[in-house]
């Protein structure tokens, strides 16, 4: 029986550029109040969001998309023509099938790439990035392009207290390709399906289409996720530091899923991290865009403190499945 021939690749990989696309209207607390009883106070308060950013009816996820693409594509100096493989996380794509990642590949002109979606929720990112190092060290791609695309305001109910105002519109985009040096540490992650309650949907399109319920809209029991993320995810993200080898000393960022601004906090206490190190709070202005807010985030970072870039950075993202995922980068 004749051997098969293996593929292998790059020794390591890096990231070699950001890009992103926010919505295109600013939503303050003041006009989203009304429909859950609430006021701009207690927002601020519990979560730390003064605005969110949405997209004009018109706009698609799939539109954000393209423009975070183009933006890493063309920070990254690497040909879409060379992209071995486009991966998009979402949640928010309007259809089944096909993938945004097949729609986005023609887009930006990587036909024939490989073309898949992730649904890992808010760690989509993070789980893409850690399969675009995978792919690249095992030589099935020279180059990957990973982007979270969401319109969560596509999928949500105003009226529903638990979840909807934290919501937002984005996508932030990433080119990774091969290093001479390790630029993406192995990745912590994992999930936890017994917990795939406390956030998800209200409903099925089943229930939907059959008249027993209306449309699909996002929901969570914010305590429990909240105690999950804080306690959990702290966890997590201290064992990320040491599948890396890093102390939280050696970081020049923190950047993690900017679902609220006090787990962030909470983390920061728990990771003790010096007061060198820069903790990126984007919600505040951008809301929660679930797959695409560490790169929404990284992007803000970035542009603010332009002088980190090759610094070590701390991501990790975490939601619904209870799906989650850690890893530590060196920022392009």
């Amino acid at each position: 029986m004749p051997t098969l021939t293996q593929a292998t690749g790059a020794q390591f990989t890096r990231i070699l550029a950001i890009g992103a696309a926010r919505g295109d209207l600013v939503v303050p607390n003041a006009d989203i109040v009304g429909p859950i009883n609430s006021s701009d106070e207690w927002i601020r308060q519990r979560t730390g969001i003064e605005t969110r950013v949405r997209a004009s009816r018109d706009v698609q996820a799939i539109d954000l998309a393209t423009d975070a693409a183009r933006e890493a594509i063309e920070k990254s100096g690497v040909p879409a023509s060379e992209l071995g493989a486009v991966l998009v996380a979402t949640i928010s794509n309007p259809v089944q099938t096909p993938s945004m990642a097949a729609v986005l590949a023609d887009r930006i002109g990587a036909t024939p790439a490989a073309a898949y979606d992730l649904s890992a929720a808010c760690a989509g990112y993070a789980y893409g990035i850690a399969q675009a190092d995978a792919l690249i060290r095992a030589g099935a791609a020279r180059y990957v392009l990973v982007v979270g695309a969401e319109k969560l305001s596509d999928i949500i109910d105003p009226t529903d207290r638990s979840i909807s105002f934290l919501l937002a519109d984005g996508a932030g985009a990433a080119v990774v390709g091969p290093s001479d040096a390790p630029g993406i540490s192995a990745t912590v992650w994992g999930s936890d399906g017994s917990r795939a309650d406390t956030v998800g949907m209200s409903n099925t399109l089943l229930a939907f289409r059959d008249g027993t319920a209306g449309w699909p809209h996002l929901r969570q029991e914010g305590p429990s996720v909240f105690r999950w993320a804080v306690w959990e995810m702290a966890k997590a993200a201290r064992r990320a530091l040491e599948v890396a080898g890093v102390e939280a000393s050696d970081l020049a960022a923190f950047i993690p899923h900017q679902a609220n601004m006090r787990i962030i906090d909470e983390f920061a206490t728990q990771l003790g991290l010096p007061d060198h190190v820069v903790i990126a709070r984007d919600i505040a202005t951008t809301g929660n865009t679930s797959a695409a807010s560490i790169p929404l985030a990284t992007h803000r970072v970035l542009a603010e403190h332009p002088e980190l870039s090759g610094g070590l950075a701390l991501q990790i993202g975490f939601g619904a499945g209870l799906a989650y995922a850690a890893q530590v980068v060196v920022l392009p």
